[in-house]
């Protein structure tokens, strides 16, 4: 089910950000002794990763925009629109997440969490809706949950986004509790890529039948808003990118 139906234009769904926008020095909240943050990890270092994760970083939430869709899709390749099907075109990425809770002063992995991503394709189309483009509404391409494992971590497999008019390039998430958590949560935010390396991507086919994008980052509301705090810093081998999300998310918060 979508949470959004409509013919506006997409630029004008994505409203402005949400929650507590926390500052640079409460964005970067170092709990552990080592304080390191790995970020834009290979696929090959992917299984080991939690060996490195000894840092607790507090993101701020962002407008979950107007495209989530509870596709009930379990999966973590999401690039196709079924379960078997063909890939939607574009650059591999792999993208991980390591969610850890923050809650009296510790910081720890956060097991059983259910964690969302959805994003437009190379030509700036998302699944699952309809707006003035047309109806997508019987697809579910890029699109998917994961459930974190017992160290706080979830994978996807996807491409590189697109983009559409009046956004900058941009993936979106949530986390939520776990269906069976006494006390629910409910995180939304936004995450952005470096506007030199989406014109690399965005230089070559799929994505070149699309034009130039009209927004960089910072010519994007949303961005200007904590969007430097949600960059993530992306690895590439062989053509196919990679990143990992470090996150804690603030249980004593409202």
């Amino acid at each position: 089910k979508s949470t959004w139906r409509g013919g506006a234009d997409v630029s004008q769904q994505d409203d402005a950000p949400k929650g507590t926008l926390l500052s640079r020095k409460e964005a970067l909240v170092v709990l552990a002794s080592a304080g390191t943050v790995f970020a834009g990890l290979s696929r090959d270092t992917r299984a080991d990763d939690g060996a490195f994760s000894s840092a607790c970083v507090v993101l701020p939430e962002m407008t979950e925009g107007p495209f989530y869709v509870d596709s009930g899709l379990h999966r973590s390749d999401i690039r196709a629109s079924e379960p078997i099907g063909t890939p939607t075109p574009g650059a591999m990425l792999e993208l991980g997440f390591r969610v850890s809770g923050l809650s009296g002063g510790n910081c720890v992995p956060l097991p059983d969490a259910v964690v969302d991503v959805w994003h437009c394709d190379a030509i700036g189309r998302y699944s699952g809706v309809r707006d003035r483009t047309g109806s997508t509404e019987s697809e579910h391409f890029l699109r998917g949950f994961q459930v974190t494992d017992g160290a706080g971590r979830a994978h996807f497999t996807t491409i590189y986004p697109g983009w559409y008019r009046g956004r900058a390039v941009h993936i979106h998430f949530k986390i939520r509790s776990a269906v069976t958590a006494e006390k629910g949560y409910e995180f939304a935010s936004q995450l952005f890529f470096d506007d030199g390396l989406s014109d690399k991507v965005h230089g070559g086919p799929p994505y070149n039948g699309n034009g130039v994008r009209d927004k960089r980052n910072n010519q994007d509301g949303i961005f200007r808003n904590g969007g430097e705090q949600l960059m993530l810093k992306v690895s590439e081998k062989k053509g196919v990118y990679a990143a990992v999300v470090d996150i804690a998310i603030d249980l004593s918060r409202p």
